[in-house]
């Protein structure tokens, strides 16, 4: 019938994204990352295999690289949805595994809290052990204070990069838009840094994920100014401080999160050998102590449930003028 056929459109349309990523985040939450054959990480090794064929000093070979493995891996995730497009409950399975697969906020949190746990205990080398799981900084650089400011800035970029961003893309363009962003956000993990060696052949990789973050860190920053303890410190360091930051994503993400604790964020760090000095986030703010690595974990946690009701919300919206202009 005309009508049975209009509602299964709609929920193909619709509550597929609702339902998927809901049950892919609620897996997230009970088992984590997958232990063994992430899809992440055989992505990465893919990537790593087109390089070495693609590899110059050169921002067109970069540009290349960037578009064989972006765009192989969207492909994939649209050949998948099309398979599964005229059944609902496969979709919204096969939404719920892309979700679990490029969503990392319970990882993230449990990491956080390995180097808070050794923080609070005093044991500053298992700390300096597990930071390397969080972020890229030389944990033999950082006392302990230095290694707290590190985790609840990393909390709050990778809100940001390994849920809110796949969340905002999974909402526009579906499964293709799950783990196109999370091949953005891998690759410039692995290439777009600028370093002598990937200085020109990362560039490409670095401009599309400032691209395909953009939205989401934004959002991220207001949803952080929205859950957190202090809306408006949040957006007044995210006003004031932001535009400072080197990255044009982190900037409001952090800043953000460091008015919605109180705290203050950036400053001098290390990657590499390299020492940066990076502009203070919310000067008024105090010093970051360990208690403040769990208060990040559970704001991360608070902007990731609300960022999936926005999402959903957002498609159901866009469906509703869909069928009306139809």
């Amino acid at each position: 019938m005309p009508g049975r056929r209009a509602a299964t459109g709609v929920f193909a349309s619709t509550d597929v994204f609702a339902y998927g990523a809901s049950a892919g985040l609620a897996v997230d939450l009970l088992l984590g990352d997958p232990r063994r054959g992430h899809p992440v990480a055989a992505f990465g090794r893919t990537a790593g295999a087109v390089e070495s064929l693609l590899r110059r000093d050169h921002r067109g070979w970069g540009a290349l690289h960037t578009a064989v493995c972006v765009g192989g891996t969207a492909a994939l995730g649209a050949l998948a949805a099309r398979t599964v497009r005229n059944r609902p409950a496969a979709s919204a399975a096969l939404t719920a595994a892309a979700v679990w697969a490029v969503v990392g906020g319970t990882t993230l949190g449990r990491e956080a809290r390995a180097v808070g746990g050794a923080l609070a205990a005093g044991d500053l080398d298992v700390a300096r052990e597990r930071l390397p799981h969080l972020c890229g900084r030389d944990p033999q650089a950082l006392d302990g204070p230095a290694m707290a400011r590190a985790v609840v800035e990393s909390v709050a970029e990778n809100t940001s990069d390994a849920v809110v961003g796949a969340l905002v893309w999974g909402a526009v363009a579906g499964v293709p838009g799950l783990v196109g962003f999370r091949a953005v956000n891998t690759l410039d993990a692995m290439v777009g840094h600028k370093s002598p060696a990937y200085r020109r052949f990362g560039w490409a990789s670095a401009r599309l994920d400032d691209l395909a973050g953009w939205p989401g860190a934004r959002l991220t920053a207001v949803l952080a100014a929205a859950a957190g303890g202090d809306p408006r410190g949040a957006l007044r360091a995210w006003r004031a401080d932001a535009a400072a930051h080197p990255s044009p994503n982190a900037g409001p993400v952090e800043a953000a999160f460091a008015g919605a604790l109180g705290v203050r964020l950036g400053g001098t760090l290390s990657y590499g050998g390299r020492v940066e000095h990076r502009p203070v986030l919310n000067a008024e703010g105090r010093d970051v102590d360990v208690a403040d690595i769990e208060r990040a974990v559970r704001l991360s946690r608070r902007v990731t449930w609300l960022t999936l009701a926005v999402c959903a919300t957002g498609r159901a919206l866009a469906g509703a003028m869909k069928r009306r202009n139809a």
